[in-house]
């Protein structure tokens, strides 16, 4: 006979409980409709895969090596939440028991539980050290954090006491396939039959406790909602990689930017919720590592404080009370904290869960520069150079082309030119990024490239105008810069900067037009590869490379093996690499517009990475950015380390086309 409590009392818990948690739930998300459309699925097909690969298989989880414990605690889970169905059941139909299936089915589902089980034990173990004495970030030390804990581990030794007794009664057939149970089943076999129901019911009840404590405290109310929302995340997160954002519509008497929380898009709204707050984003984020106040996981955190406070009011067409840019307190995200990011994407790309922070940070500054005319004042010359002269300097535009002065550089032909050679303003302006944009002509005449410039009506791309917020100067400067390559013919572009790169070959689309647009890097390896460039020496006299990934090449487009093959190629060596590489790569800290910035608090990001690159011993850092070349020049001056060189791709490459003397 099986030993059961009063279904008449667990079914109402029961019943009020699964009420509480629909309308929690229900009061939560329902205040993500607030947010803007701006949302693009990718499809029930390649949601699925996403949603098995990195929610399930969890593969951004198992980047890092602790993932794999969280991997044991999920798939425990999800294990046992087919034997907390029949809990829960039975509760209610005490007849309606797993034990009325076949063996062959049964006891496969008991031995998986009691693994399991015993399995889960030890990974809550293992996180319980790791927070208390290793915890990812100080504040991880939560009480909420220990309660969810906790609240796992009984739940599986309440299961093992449950079971423990039903072997000890010799009601439970599969018992010699649940050794842990049987283990503890044991210690009870000596026990009177009435000891036995008792501890029965002790552990039945303990269990009910902790899953309802599951499903009317934790799930709703901690960050352990994120069991369904993660989930749900992965599935929905839009088809591209948010390495760019979205455009805004000029219109008289419309808001730009956000604001307040109703501005952010529905996808921003979910993203808090399916947070796991597990830190991995402000363990990269360049201005957190170096002392500034942006924190990515903070910033995630007070957009969904600001929902919850706010969000009712809102949904009754009130005004919010809790503003989303102030003083940095739980709620506000204050403004040093949004001019400190960089745009480096790392944060987005370490998050296990696909959160789009960037787009958030973004859409914050736009409401600075747009709606209130506030932002830091060094970035009021380059606003303005921008506007009159097209470039970050305020140079004339007749001076674009004297870094061509001694070359015989052809400007583009419609219908004519294969290719044209976007400069940039860097490689146009700057007295050091002169040098690389001479070397890639060089290498281009020599592979016998059809390629030609815009000379004095190339304009600026607009990346740091976007990225700082600037949205409208963005607006009609890519305008314009559409117009004037459809009006020239131009169809095939290559970009020495990554930064016109992404600018260029993602931006300009909601623009209407498709550019192919190739990285230098990317046409050089392409070039000796079809040995259309020749070599007349293998180079060595630059010692030992080091090769930094640049953010707007590598996390933003996936651009890593070019420049290394390319390094490889001229030189019969593979370039060492940082200990931060490819995807793992610290930005130099001058993205997102941070190039035309000061850096008031702690300590300079461009020191940190070049501090990396010294440990590593090198004698030349190679780099394919122009705003990286800048950063690592800077950062060896005052390192002092004057004996280590920086070249970019096209000088190292333009050095094995010398002439063996």
């Amino acid at each position: 006979m099986y030993m059961h409590p009063n279904p008449a009392v667990f079914a109402p818990l029961l019943l009020a409980s699964l009420a509480f948690f629909a309308w929690s739930l229900y009061r939560k998300l329902s205040l993500v409709t607030l947010g803007r459309p701006g949302y693009t699925f990718r499809g029930v097909g390649e949601g699925l895969r996403e949603m098995l690969l990195y929610a399930f298989v969890q593969k951004r989880v198992l980047h890092k090596f602790f993932g794999l414990n969280h991997l044991v605690i999920f798939w425990a889970c999800m294990v046992l939440a087919f034997v907390n169905v029949e809990f829960v059941v039975s509760g209610v139909f005490p007849a309606a028991r797993l034990s009325a299936l076949p063996d062959a089915l049964y006891v496969p589902i008991r031995f998986l539980s009691d693994v399991m089980s015993a399995l889960t034990l030890v990974a809550i173990a293992i996180a319980l050290v790791r927070r208390t004495f290793f915890p990812p970030y100080p504040e991880a030390r939560s009480f909420e954090s220990y309660l969810i804990l906790v609240l796992i581990a009984v739940h599986m030794i309440a299961f093992f006491g449950v079971s423990a007794a039903e072997i000890a009664r010799g009601e439970e057939r599969a018992a010699a396939f649940m050794p842990i149970a049987s283990f503890f089943g044991e210690f009870l076999a000596d026990l009177t039959p009435k000891h036995i129901e008792a501890t029965f019911n002790f552990y039945w009840w303990l269990h009910a406790a902790a899953l309802l404590s599951f499903i009317t405290v934790l799930i709703p109310f901690t960050k352990h909602l994120h069991v369904f929302t993660a989930i749900a995340n992965c599935f929905l997160h839009p088809e591209a990689r948010p390495n760019t954002q979205l455009p805004e519509v000029f219109e008289a008497g419309r808001a730009f930017g956000v604001g307040q929380v109703d501005r952010f898009t529905v996808k921003d709204l979910f993203d808090p919720f399916a947070c796991t707050k597990c830190g991995r984003c402000q363990q990269v984020c360049p201005a957190n590592i170096t002392g500034k106040p942006l924190n990515p996981r903070q910033v995630v955190n007070d957009i969904k404080v600001n929902l919850l406070a706010n969000g009712p009011l809102l949904k009754r067409g009130g005004v919010p009370t809790l503003p989303l840019i102030g003083d940095g307190g739980p709620g506000s995200v204050s403004e040093e904290s949004i001019w400190a990011c960089t745009s480096c994407g790392a944060c987005m790309e370490a998050c296990p869960v696909f959160i789009e922070h960037l787009p958030k940070i973004v859409g914050m500054r736009r409401h600075l520069v747009e709606m209130e005319a506030r932002f830091p004042e060094e970035l009021l010359n380059l606003f303005e150079n921008m506007e009159q002269r097209s470039n970050p300097w305020g140079i004339a535009p007749g001076e674009r082309t004297k870094w061509a002065s001694l070359l015989d550089v052809k400007p583009f032909a419609k219908g004519e030119t294969e290719y044209l050679l976007y400069v940039g303003c860097a490689g146009s302006f700057d007295s050091r990024s002169k040098q690389v944009t001479v070397n890639l002509a060089t290498i281009l005449d020599a592979a016998g490239i059809s390629w030609g410039i815009l000379g004095k009506d190339e304009k600026c791309c607009g990346d740091s105008l976007r990225r700082l917020g600037n949205e409208y100067v963005f607006d009609r400067m890519a305008r314009e810069n559409v117009a004037l390559f459809r009006g020239r013919g131009v169809t095939k572009v290559i970009a020495q900067c990554p930064h016109c790169f992404t600018t260029l070959k993602n931006d300009y689309r909601q623009y209407g037009i498709e550019l192919e647009v190739i990285h230098h890097a990317e046409l050089i390896r392409q070039l000796l590869a079809e040995g259309r460039l020749k070599l007349d020496r293998r180079v060595s006299d630059l010692g030992k490379i080091i090769l930094h990934d640049s953010c707007y090449l590598g996390r933003h487009n996936d651009v890593y093996e070019a420049p290394r093959e390319v390094v490889a190629t001229v030189t019969g060596t593979a370039p060492t690499e940082f200990d931060r590489a490819r995807d793992e790569s610290f930005c130099c800290g001058a993205g997102g517009g941070r190039m035309w910035m000061e850096e008031q608090t702690g300590t300079r990001i461009n020191l940190n990475r070049v501090s990396e690159a010294l440990s590593k011993n090198p004698d030349t850092i190679c780099v394919a950015c122009p705003y990286c070349m800048t950063m690592f020049e800077d950062g060896l001056k005052d390192k002092q380390a004057g004996q280590t060189r920086v070249r970019d791709i096209a000088e190292v490459v333009a050095e094995g086309m010398r002439p063996v003397s």
